[in-house]
C-alpha cells in the first residue's frame, strides 16, 4: 500500500490523461518501465492491479454464481471465436499480407463477415422466436437466455454467393422444422 500511496497523484494523472487522450499508449509504456523493469509508478500500478486480482480470485473461488457467470462470458467468447475461424477458413486463420494495412484490411472484411452473420442469426432468431409465441409455445427467458446468434451451421461457407436485393422486401418464410429440407448437395443453405 505504501508504493501505491506515494504515486497515487501521479496514477491519477495517467489515468486522466488516458482517458482525455492526451497521452499516447507507447509513450506511456515508457514512463511505466526502463531497461524492462519497472520504475516506481510502474511498480506502483502493478501493486495496485494485483488487489484486484485478488479479490476477482477470491469471488472466484468463493462465490459459485460469480464462476457460472465468467463460465458464461467465457462460452460466448470462444463461440465467437469459433464463428470468426469458420469464416477464415479459406486462409486456415492465418493473416497472409506481410504489410501492417493489408492485415487490417483482412481484418477488417473477417469482422465485417462476422457482423453480417450475427446480423442474419439475429434477425432470423427474432422472427422465429415471434412465430414460436404466437403459435402459442411458452417462450420464456430462460429460453431465450440460451439462444445465440453465434451458431453457423447452416450457413453454407462454400459455394457461389449471390448479393442482390431480394424481390419482397422483409425476411425470408421461416423454414418448416418438420419438413425435411435438403439442398442438391445435401447440405442446408
Amino acid at each position: 500500500m505504501d508504493r501505491i500511496r506515494a504515486h497515487w497523484g501521479d496514477m491519477l494523472r495517467v489515468a486522466g490523461s488516458l482517458t482525455l487522450g492526451e497521452v499516447r499508449g507507447h509513450d506511456l509504456i515508457r514512463m511505466l518501465s526502463r531497461d524492462g523493469k519497472p520504475t516506481g509508478l510502474g511498480d506502483a500500478f502493478a501493486h495496485y492491479g494485483r488487489i484486484f486480482k485478488t479479490l476477482h480470485l477470491l469471488q472466484f473461488v468463493s462465490d459459485e454464481g460469480y464462476r457460472r457467470m465468467i463460465g458464461a462470458q467465457l462460452n460466448v467468447t470462444e463461440a465467437r471465436h469459433r464463428l470468426a475461424r469458420r469464416i477464415f477458413f479459406g486462409q486456415r486463420g492465418e493473416l497472409r499480407q506481410h504489410y501492417r494495412e493489408g492485415m487490417e484490411d483482412q481484418l477488417g472484411a473477417l469482422g465485417l463477415a462476422l457482423n453480417a452473420v450475427v446480423l442474419f442469426n439475429s434477425l432470423y432468431i427474432d422472427a422465429a422466436v415471434k412465430q414460436f409465441a404466437a403459435d402459442g409455445f411458452p417462450v420464456t427467458d430462460e429460453l431465450l437466455a440460451r439462444l445465440s446468434p453465434l451458431q453457423y451451421d447452416h450457413i453454407n461457407f462454400l459455394g457461389r454467393y449471390a448479393f442482390t436485393r431480394p424481390a419482397a422486401p422483409g425476411l425470408r418464410p421461416l423454414r418448416d422444422p418438420h419438413a425435411h429440407d435438403e439442398s442438391d448437395d445435401g447440405e442446408a443453405e
